[in-house]
């Protein structure tokens, strides 16, 4: 992923390409759940993002983004990938893949405006339907030279990718752009034509020198688009600017990767536009560019207005689109064709052509009186037309109304209807259209074709994708079928890409075919008996119909092919008449008027005249009307009917089976184009448009076949680096591992699907979804150990922080000892004396430094003036020596210019040599390709004399018919007269009669055209049958010379002959048995595997269905245990309920004793009696309403027990069928094993044989390649030869020059040695030049002195070999004019021994011609038998489909069976749920009968105390009070422990509170605390992120740096070997030059011994002979001359001794340089060892960090655990500590009462009577109501045990009713203190559990202050570890730059 200054190179681009860093973290960091984020089924937007709520029952609960909850199926809810996952930029890095992830996906980035993304393979693009900045020029550099992951997906990486593929690979690229209308197809083509012209630009090479428009290839690339789009391109409903036409534009290049030429096929082309249009939509763009009137002269041309309305054929739909300017698109047109070269006469009458179509709308036909017959209704359009045409306008309307057929030798004239000549006129119109759009196409092709040499090309196909209608006719058929070939050549080249891939990295794999799936919609199509078959057939019949069409189709296909299918009938929807079943959908497709588009008639009479036309451009186009359409140009639809009856659908299959071979030649780069939204709104997209779009186009297919094999790889080191910290343990530490045994073991290791995963030879290949889970992993392992690492880093800085503060502090108190010290001897009187003697001790070492000082100066003075002088010295050596150094610069740069010189002629010489081969090459392929097309027209021409004999029978049948028909018709004709003669009335037998005969005119008419079509493709077949066997004669003649060759391998091919037979025999006989079986072996290993796996499953099942089996039966035990401890419990509770019935009846018998006291005691009892009856009313109404629930109960789980045995029943059958089912399996398994053995060994036998002869097959190839190989041998060698003949002769000429001026150099010895000085200094300066290449000039000037100083002490030596360059001279004079003689003969051997061989090799390549037609025709007698074998394997495949069929029907019983177990297994789910819930009922039901069962036990337990209480309280009452004063105390004592417990209470309450307040904080700091934690580990997982990629560039630059020292290391071994070599040859001419010298020197030695003898014979006749002296002076001055030419001499001697010394110098530096190099690779490799031992260890340091960080988060976690758990136990114990407090007051209430009620009881106890008891009573009934209050409060805390309540409550009746009441209350106040003193006890308790319970929160809080004293360490120690990072990463940078 690029960061953002890498992205900044893409400019204002950047933002619409690829997301920002802070974006990408952004996305990292939201919160996510896996669990919960999915994708669902949505009716309205096909598929929302939500969260999954609950899943039960089979349904999941989904919460929408928009709050909507939607219950859906778990099979309609889809995974949802993780943030990171985020508008990623290839979809098949997707974790989760499926629909809504790879649609939102596109959505979220076309959101950003990001409209390219890759998706595998291939790149998806959205149409934006605004501008954006994404195709500037900064764009197109950003992107050029860039691999596919360096950069973001845009259509100029797909661009860039195949051009660069091209150039490596050297093979032909595609780029295929599909997509539906107004996707965005021809603004990718036009880009990346814009790429490619900017990219491989040549300049001015390729203009044009014919044309007058001078533009360059480039420019005419681009101006080919908007000619092209004028007359092809058209508004519709869903673009403004849709392109009608497919296109294939092939650009050439070069061998230099520049632009060569250029090239546009065109198909089907949408002619139906130019005569018919939809109301939104429009014809094409040329017409309404004419009429916009920008060019007025064009209007006046054409005889045209400037009003769309006036002609018909353009204004059925819109006439302006506001988003197109026709005016300006008119000049863009216009300049167009100037630029491509357009002739004036050519452009005009491309506008004549455009305007007639437009006027022939115009034209108006009538029906003639009483006539069916049509006439013109006016001439004035015919007459625009005809002139625009260059016709005659009487002719073109007779043509029209009269057309005219030949019939024999005689023309006969066919009348025509008014309908008919419309039809002819809108057909004319259409053929005149398509002809000139493609003349158009095919004059710019010849534009571009710049005759460059050119090597390969990229290919750009622009094609329509497939298109789902409501009405579909026969184009949607073409382009469907076009579309299912490109996406059956789509999966098979995407899988077999990664196939090599697994192939290449050893995976085991089986192969999966993926074009086969395809196979069948595609054979139903174009096989024969196909649907293209029968339509051809039907069209050679006269009398089919479209019906008759689709009843054949029916016969031979329906029922037979699943593809086709019955279309069903909907209501207001289009007839359709047959389905088929494409791999993007099932298309409804309607036949009506299929064969007469396949059909296509044409006018031939007014094609006549167009032949004949003035119009030179009409002319042209219809010239070859028949050839052309015989021969089927370059368009698939459209093709006109010629004599050869070829139909649309055949053309069409023609060009389609081209263009596939085509694409198969080349690599494929696949592009889809996406509309988002049909209103044409930027940003918005259509969900169930887009999917649509994604399965038509293949998208989702293509990440269909991904996901069967393994999207996600990774290198075995950045795998091992990344994923190491998820298990370090297990790759171990201090010893090198290889790292994809590292990778295995790591992986082997992590508990994860280990099927999921495959091993190769540098990658680790996974599964979709399984790299999402690693990544998850490791962010959680991550963080452990962050955490740790955090720790020990806080924990190591707080350690050196107190180390540093214990040094502050030893130096603190040092700092004071010594003020202490100071203070106290800073008033001593020796010290003061100390203070002033001191600095007079000072003075006197001044003194003695000061005499030390002057004396060193007197030195360095006396040394500086001696410094001085030498400085002189030196400076005047300096500046004759920078004298000497600029001369000899000078000498150097001279011979380095010569050497430049020389370099850039042999630069020259090599790029002449690679021209001439790139000629060679050429001519060679074209030599070839010659050779192709002759065999093509040979085969051609065969072909069609076949055609044309079996035309000739048909004609002569057609004319046996015909002179039947015409005796039949005269027959009719007379007794039609006689008839009418006596007959009058029988005027309807006339009429029959006439419509025969009308019908048999048709039949004549169109057996004449029939006729007339043939005879002129007779003629077109005689004129080309010239014109090939003129082509046959060429090369004929050509082919003579290779018959020579041809003899040599014909005795070979007779060998071989012999072989062949014996092999082909036994070819014969096995290999159809050979097919047959491994067909069978195919299926039956397939059909064994299936079955093997499903057996497996079934064997799984049954296992898990017995497991669950078996659970269910322990289940169903445990249900019947708990209701027999149900029914215990019941009969336990039916005894307690006796025994309170019992003691009620006792209780009553105790109340009727004690009433009748009085008459009032009576009515009260009544009005109890009736109370009691109420209650006792509502005690059985809730016993029957329990005994009610229990009986539900039983029989709810009496109803389960039944359903489980019955499932139980069911599994048990199901278990059985299915063993049975299995052993029948096993059963089959055996048997198919037994035949795959036998089959197997009959397929090694067949192999056997096979291999043999294969390789006697291969050995008579080979042999024959050895053959071929030879002769192109020979055929370089030849043109070798003469390129070195050619080479020779030049020498040869060199030669002879030289010769020449050997011969001119005898004249005179001073002309010899100067001669010898010119060659002396061009050796001289050769010799500089090379050591000038060295580049060692840094060391010129040292070794320019000591060769100076060389050069002074040698001068003597020198001196003595003047003498011998006289000699030396001679020599060398004689030695060139032997050599060049030698030389001389050697040429003239050479040449002919060249003769010679060139004279073998034509009569070997004359051979070689006769054995290539030997063996061609050996090639036609193999094919025969190739066409036999076929046959037989026909007959091998019908009977694979047959056994392909059982295995289909198989294959349906296995699914069956699969979906009942799949039923039934999830009914046993369902069983198991609800037997689940209701063991959960039954075990909340259990526990509220226990806690019921308690309830009644404390009440009845309270009713025996108070019954008791009773009886004590009469007794006390008895007595009179006599407790009445220790009540009174007891009271007071009750409040004051009342107050005592509210204080503790309160206190208790306040300290819970402050606890909870703590826990709070400690929460909210633990929150804190981890988002640090978690920041941190962001942090650190970015600098791990940034250490690795700096690690990664440092050991790129190493590397980097490394190859370019061995590059360099070459490169001087290189030239120290040439400089060795030049040094030799050096070596010898210096030797040459001694020699030279030497003889110099001696003869210089004998002119000076003749002046001696000159100067003695002097002396002696001095006196007499004074007119020797003027001789003397004479000799003198020669010997001067001769003086100064030895000088001369001695100096270029000097400067050869100098530059051999200095290229020896360089060579030991070189080799001194070498040594260097070597060194330093050496220390590189040790440095780069001990940098990885380094990053071992610091990985190692990382991963102890890691652990211990993981630790203490542990710890840390455990810790925050325990506090939640004490938390929760806290808040518990305060409920508890609640209900006690409201308890407590409660009773504290009743206190208060019972007291109220005792003191008016003992004030009722001293005044007896009535009064006390009514009292007494009153006072009763009160407390009954206090203690009603209180059941209710008792019944809101414990519900369920109201029936308990009211016994109590009637027991308290009772006994208030009884004449004890009185010592009854007091016994009860008695009793209620006894409480009071147990809830005390009870409220200390709790006060002691939450004692205890904050003991255990401080020690939480003591562990938790640990727990972060760990983290702190931890985070110290990361800390330091970072600091270490750091340190090393510097370090690593220092080193760097050193060896930078």
């Amino acid at each position: 992923m690029s960061s953002d200054t890498e992205m900044e190179v893409f400019g204002i681009a950047a933002p619409f390409l690829r997301k920002s860093e802070k974006e990408r973290i952004e996305a990292q960091n939201q919160p996510f759940d896996a669990k919960t984020y999915c994708f669902v089924v949505d009716s309205k937007e096909e598929y929302v993002k939500g969260k999954i709520k609950s899943s039960q029952d089979g349904k999941v609960t989904v919460e929408t983004e928009d709050s909507r909850t939607l219950v859906v199926k778990p099979e309609d809810v889809y995974a949802m990938n993780p943030p990171k996952f985020d508008k990623i930029e290839d979809m098949a890095m997707l974790t989760h893949l499926n629909e809504p992830a790879v649609l939102y996906n596109l959505k979220d980035r076309y959101t950003s405006w990001m409209i390219y993304t890759y998706s595998g393979l291939f790149c998806v693009t959205v149409n934006p339907y605004k501008w954006l900045p994404v195709y500037n020029p900064e764009v197109v550099d950003g992107y050029r030279g860039k691999k596919r992951q360096e950069a973001p997906p845009h259509i100029f990486s797909i661009s860039d990718n195949a051009y660069q593929f091209m150039l490596t690979d050297r093979e032909n690229q595609s780029i295929l752009i599909t997509g539906e209308s107004g996707a965005g197809k021809t603004v990718n083509t036009k880009r990346v034509i814009q790429y490619f012209a900017t990219i491989a630009a040549t300049g001015d090479l390729a203009k044009k020198k014919d044309s007058k428009m001078k533009g360059t290839l480039e420019d005419q690339i681009i101006s080919a688009n908007p000619l092209l789009e004028a007359f092809g391109n058209a508004k519709t409903v869903r673009n403004d600017n849709s392109s009608r036409f497919g296109k294939f534009i092939r650009i050439h290049f070069g061998t230099t990767g520049k632009l060569a030429s250029a090239d546009i096929e065109t198909y089907l082309l949408e002619k139906s536009r130019v005569t018919f249009q939809l109301k939104a939509e429009r014809s094409y763009h040329i017409f309404y560019q004419i009429l916009s009137n920008k060019k007025p002269e064009l209007i006046e041309l054409l005889l045209i207005t400037t009003n769309p309305y006036d002609y018909p054929f353009i204004s059925q739909g819109e006439i302006l689109v506001a988003s197109i300017d026709d005016a300006e698109e008119l000049l863009a047109t216009d300049s167009a064709i100037d630029i491509l070269g357009f002739t004036p006469e050519e452009k005009s009458g491309l506008y004549k052509l455009t305007g007639a179509v437009m006027h022939y709308g115009n034209m108006k036909f009538k029906q003639k009186q009483r006539e069916e017959q049509a006439e013109p209704d006016g001439t004035e359009v015919a007459d625009k037309t005809a002139y625009l045409m260059g016709l005659n306008s009487s002719d073109l309307l007779k043509a029209l109304c009269f057309p005219r057929v030949k019939v024999g030798n005689e023309y006969v004239t066919k009348g025509q209807t008014v309908d008919q000549v419309h039809h002819a006129v809108n057909a004319l119109s259409k053929s005149v259209y398509e002809k000139l759009f493609l003349w158009m196409v095919t004059r710019i092709n010849q534009q571009l074709d710049t005759k460059l040499p050119r090597q390969h090309f990229i290919g750009v196909l622009d094609i329509a994708g497939f298109e789902i209608f409501e009405y579909n006719s026969l184009e949607q058929l073409c382009i469907n079928f076009t579309n299912e070939k490109l996406q059956q050549f789509f999966n098979h080249h995407m899988f077999v890409l990664e196939q090599e891939e697994y192939k290449k990295e050893g995976i085991e794999w089986t192969f999966i075919d993926f074009g086969m799936d395809l196979a069948a919609c595609i054979e139903l199509i174009e096989k024969p008996m196909g649907i293209f078959s029968i339509l051809e057939e039907e069209c050679m019949f006269p009398k089919a119909t479209d019906t008759s069409f689709k009843n054949k189709l029916y016969d031979q296909h329906l029922g037979k092919s699943n593809n086709f299918q019955k279309p069903k009938v909907v209501k207001g929807k289009a007839e359709a008449h047959f389905s088929l079943v494409h791999y993007a959908g099932t298309v409804d497709y309607s036949v009506s008027g299929w064969l007469e588009k396949n059909k296509d008639p044409l006018n031939e009479t007014v094609v006549g005249l167009y032949q004949k036309s003035s119009n030179r451009l009409l002319a042209h186009l219809y010239a070859t009307f028949a050839t052309t359409d015989a021969d089927g140009g370059k368009k698939k639809v459209a093709k006109k009917k010629g004599s050869s009856f070829q139909t649309v659908s055949a053309l069409f299959r023609e060009n389609l089976n081209k263009l596939m071979s085509n694409l198969r030649t080349t690599h494929p780069h696949f592009v889809r184009c996406i509309i988002p939204n049909e209103t044409k709104t930027p940003g918005a997209m259509e969900h169930s448009l887009v999917l649509h779009q994604l399965r038509c186009n293949g998208v989702l297919e293509g990440i269909r076949i991904c996901r069967k094999g393994f999207p996600n790889r990774i290198l075995y080191g950045d795998f091992k680096q990344r994923y190491r910290v998820l298990n370090a343990s297990a790759i171990p530490e201090g010893q090198f591992i290889d790292s994809k045994k590292a990778c295995e073991k790591l992986l082997a290791s992590i508990d994860i699907d280990h099927t999921q995963y495959k091993f190769g030879h540098t990658k680790v290949f996974f599964k979709a979804g399984l790299l999402g889970t690693l990544e998850e992993m490791r962010d959680e392992r991550l963080a452990k150990l962050i955490t740790r690492t955090q720790a020990v880093c806080r924990g190591f800085l707080m350690r050196v922080e107190f180390q540093k503060m214990m040094q502050r502090r030893e130096s603190i108190f040092c700092i004071q000892y010594n003020i202490r010290a100071f203070m106290n001897v800073k008033h001593w009187p020796w010290m003061k004396l100390f203070f002033k003697i001191k600095p007079l001790l000072k003075s006197a070492e001044t003194e003695k430094e000061m005499a030390t000082m002057k004396e060193e100066f007197q030195k360095t003075k006396d040394e500086l003036a001696k410094s001085e002088a030498k400085r002189k010295e030196l400076e005047e050596k300096l500046v004759t020596l920078v004298q000497e150094k600029n001369d000899l610069q000078l000498q150097v740069q001279a011979e380095s210019e010569n050497l430049l010189d020389a370099e850039e002629r042999c630069d020259q010489l090599i790029k002449a040599k690679f021209q001439l081969e790139a000629k060679i090459k050429e001519v060679t392929e074209r030599a070839e390709d010659e050779e192709e097309i002759n065999a093509e027209l040979t085969a051609k021409k065969r072909k069609l004399e076949d055609e044309c004999s079996e035309l000739k029978k048909d004609i002569d049948d057609l004319e046996l018919t015909l002179a039947k028909v015409e005796k039949e018709k005269h027959a009719t004709e007379n007794k039609v007269k006689n008839l009418t003669e006596e007959l009058a009335g029988l005027d309807e037998t006339i009429a029959k009669l006439t419509r025969e005969k009308k019908a048999l005119q048709e039949a004549h008419q169109q057996t004449l055209d029939d006729l007339q079509a043939e005879e002129d493709k007779v003629n077109s077949l005689s004129k080309l049958k010239s014109k090939l066997e003129q082509q046959v004669d060429d090369l004929e003649s050509s082919l003579e010379q290779e018959k020579k060759l041809r003899v040599d391998l014909e005795r070979n091919k007779r060998k071989l002959e012999g072989d062949l037979k014996l092999a082909q025999e036994s070819i014969l006989d096995l290999e159809n048995d050979k097919q047959q079986l491994d067909e069978r072996l195919k299926k039956k290993d397939f059909e064994y595997s299936q079955l093997q796996s499903k057996v497996e499953d079934e064997q799984t099942l049954s296992l898990q269905l017995q497991k669950k089996i078996k659970e269910l039966q322990a289940r169903i035990e445990e249900l019947e245990e708990e209701i027999e401890a149900e029914r215990a419990t019941r009969a336990k509770t039916e005894k307690q309920r006796s025994d309170y019935a019992r003691e009620l009846e006792e209780l009553s018998e105790r109340l009727e004793e004690a009433g009748g006291v009085t008459s009032t005691q009576i009515e009260l009892n009544k009005k109890r009696e009736a109370e009691f009856l109420k209650l006792r009313r509502d005690l059985e109404e809730a016993t029957l309403q329990h005994e009610a629930t229990v009986a539900t109960l039983r029989k709810k789980h009496a109803d389960s027990a039944a359903e489980l045995a019955e499932q139980i029943d069911n599994l048990q059958r199901v278990k059985q069928k299915l063993e049975k089912e299995k052993s029948e399996f096993k059963l089959e398994i055996d048997d198919l094993s037994s035949s795959v053995e036998s089959v197997s060994k009959s397929k090694a036998n067949l192999e056997k044989i096979c291999r043999t002869l294969e390789d006697q097959l291969s050995e008579a190839r080979g042999k024959n390649e050895e053959m071929q190989r030879s002769l192109s041998e020979l055929t370089t060698q030849k043109s070798r030869l003469q390129t070195e003949a050619g080479e020779l002769s030049r020498q040869l000429e060199e030669k002879e020059s030289i010769v020449s001026q050997l011969s001119r150099s005898k004249q005179a010895f001073t002309q010899q040695i100067e001669e010898l000085k010119r060659q002396l200094e061009e050796e001289n300066k050769a010799k500089n030049a090379l050591a000038h290449a060295l580049q060692s000039s840094r060391h010129d000037c040292d070794l320019l002195r000591e060769q100076y100083e060389e050069e002074q002490e040698g001068k003597a030596e020198l001196q003595r070999a003047l003498s011998k360059a006289n000699s030396e001279v001679a020599q060398w004079r004689t030695k060139y004019e032997t050599d060049a003689i030698q030389r001389t003969e050697e040429l003239e051997e050479a040449k002919k021994k060249l003769a010679q061989r060139l004279q073998d090799s034509e009569e070997q390549v004359e051979a070689v011609n006769a054995k290539c037609a030997s063996l061609e025709k050996t090639k036609q007698r193999l094919q025969g038998e190739v066409e036999d074998l076929m046959v037989d394997v026909e007959r091998a495949n019908s009977l694979a489909a047959a056994l392909d069929k059982k295995q289909r029907n198989f294959d349906k019983v296995l699914a069956e069976w699969k979906t009942k177990c799949e039923e039934s297994q999830a009914e046993l789910e369902a069983a198991l749920k609800e037997s689940r819930s209701l063991s959960t009922e039954l075990f909340k039901l259990k526990n509220a009968y226990e806690e019921a069962l308690d309830q009644l036990e404390t009440v009845k337990r309270e009713n025996k105390n108070l019954e008791q209480e009773i009886a004590d309280l009469t007794e006390q009452i008895a007595e009179n009070g006599k407790s009445i004063h220790e009540l009174e105390k007891s009271r007071k004592q009750m409040e004051l422990e009342k107050a005592d417990i509210q204080m503790a209470l309160e206190e208790a309450e306040a300290a819970l509170e402050h606890e909870e307040a703590k826990i709070l904080r400690i929460q909210l700091e633990l929150t804190q605390v981890k988002s640090e934690i978690d920041r941190k580990i962001a942090e650190k997982d970015e600098e791990i992120e940034q250490l690795k990629r700096n690690y990664q560039r440092t050991v790129e630059t190493m590397q980097g740096a490394l190859d370019a020292e061995v590059r360099s290391r070459n490169e001087a071994i290189r030239l120290k070997k040439k400089m060795e070599g030049d040094l030799n040859e050096i070596e010898i001419q210096l030797s040459h030059a001694n020699r030279q010298a030497a003889e110099t020197i001696k003869h210089l030695r004998s002119v000076q011994g003749q002046l001696k003898d000159t100067q003695l014979h002097l002396d002696d006749a001095l006196r007499g002979q004074e007119d020797l002296k003027e001789q003397l002076a004479i000799v003198e001055r020669r010997a001067n001359l001769l003086q100064a030419e030895v000088e001369e001499l001695r100096a270029t001697l000097e400067q050869t001794e100098r530059a051999r010394k200095l290229a020896e110098q360089e060579l030991l530096d070189s080799n001194e340089r070498v040594q260097l190099l070597h060194t330093q690779n050496t220390s590189l490799i040790h440095t780069k060892k001990k940098l990885e031992t380094d990053l071992t260890q610091l990985q190692s340091e990382v991963e102890d960090a890691c652990r211990d960080a993981r630790n203490a988060e542990e710890k840390a976690k455990k810790a925050i655990t325990d506090a939640a758990m004490m938390a929760e136990e806290l808040k518990k114990e305060q409920d508890t500590s609640a209900h006690l407090e409201r308890m407590k007051k409660n009773l504290e209430q009743t206190v208060k009462d019972l007291q109220h009620r005792l003191d008016e009881a003992e004030q009722l106890a001293l005044k007896g009577g009535k009064k006390q008891i009514q009292k007494l009573e009153t006072r009763i009934r009160e407390l009954e109501f206090e203690l009603e209050g209180e059941q209710k409060r008792n019944t809101e805390s414990v519900k369920g045990l109201r029936k308990y309540e009211r016994r109590v409550k009637e027991l308290t009746y009772q006994s208030e009713e009884d004449r004890k009441n009185v010592l009854r209350l007091q016994d009860l106040v008695d009793k209620l203190q006894v409480k009071v003193k147990s809830y005390k006890r009870q409220a200390e308790e709790a006060d002691e559990q939450a004692n205890a319970h904050l003991t255990k929160f401080r020690k939480a809080q003591h562990e938790l202050e640990e727990a972060e004293e760990r983290a702190d360490i931890a985070e110290s120690q990361v800390n330091k570890l970072r600091a270490k990072t750091r340190d090393f990463t510097s370090s690593r940078m220092v080193v760097h730059e050193s060896e930078e």
